[in-house]
This record gives structure tokens, sequence and C-alpha cells, in this order.
């Protein structure tokens, strides 16, 4: 079965697939303190139940990735495991003034995208994280830019602050 691992700012979410079925799914905070150890006795235990066969991940949280690839170095050493990340050869053209700019989340969910959709696109694919991303997928499977706004919390946050001080929101007279 595939261990899928997809760290972002704020939550990291866990799959376990036997083919192309989810069997089961956990999503808990990503902590960029936590080191490799910390980080096996809490996916160890969410993933004990099922025999892992494969490992895919993807991180746009640096300090995680490191302690993540001491992880599988460590616990997985035996375990084919994909990496995405910068330099990795996805197949998805990134065709962006820089493409070094665009994290592996994003490049991932453009694959996603037109592997569900293929030359049906062209598609938008909306993320909702820390960030909302909106991205752009040619019928090609090219990833053809996007935007970035705040994500839902961190949007609700700054509208508390705001109304909580009598900000823009102001109180009704």
């Amino acid at each position: 079965m595939l261990l899928t691992i997809d760290v972002g700012n704020t939550n990291t979410v866990l799959g376990i697939f036997d083919d192309q079925k989810i069997l089961h799914s956990w999503r808990v905070k990503t902590d960029p303190r936590d080191t490799a150890d910390e980080l096996w006795i809490k996916y160890r235990s969410l993933v004990e139940d099922f025999e892992v066969s494969g490992i895919s991940l993807c991180s746009t949280v640096p300090a995680v990735l490191r302690e993540l690839r001491t992880m599988l170095t460590r616990h997985y050493a035996q375990t084919p495991s994909t990496i995405l990340e910068p330099g990795i050869k996805t197949g998805v053209p990134l065709l962006v003034d820089n493409p070094k700019e665009i994290g592996s989340d994003r490049i991932a969910n453009t694959l996603a995208a037109h592997e569900m959709f293929g030359e049906n696109g062209p598609v938008i694919v909306v993320d909702f994280g820390t960030s909302t991303n909106f991205d752009v997928v040619s019928a090609k499977g090219e990833f053809l830019g996007g935007a970035l706004a705040p994500g839902i919390e961190i949007s609700v946050e700054a509208l508390a602050a705001r109304a909580g001080t009598g900000g823009w929101l102001g109180k009704a007279d």
C-alpha cells in the first residue's frame, strides 16, 4: 500500500492508498520543530495497521522535509519512495517566468488535475490551505500560472482582529 504524505505550512495530510482507492487519511498539525524521531512516533501510530510498500512525499516546509528524509532513511530504508521537490522530473511543464517559485504542492496539484481531467481541460485548481492557491492547468498538463491569496484561517483571524478593535469593520451606530 502507498503511504502519501503532503506537508503544508499548517497541516500535514497522510493517506493510505490501495492502488487508486484511498483507504484512510489523517490530518495532523505541521510543526517545523518536530524531529525525525517525533515524526516517526506520530506517523507510525497512524499507519501501523497497514503494510506500507511505497511512499510518496511532498513538502512545502524545508525543515520538515529534512527531518522526513532522516525518518525515511532510518525506518523505511527498504521501502521505495518518491519525494516531490525541486529538481525532480515530473513531466509537468512549468510555463512561468521563474519555475523555481512554484512549490511542489502546486506541481502535484497540476499533475493530479491533468491525470483526472486529461485533455478535457484546461482546468483551474483551487487548493485551500494556509494560502488559497488558484492555478491554471492547460489541456496538455502544463502549469500556466496562478495566484495566491490568504487562506481561510488567516482571513478569519485578520477579520476577527480588525473587527475586535473597531477597525475597518467598525460598529453600527
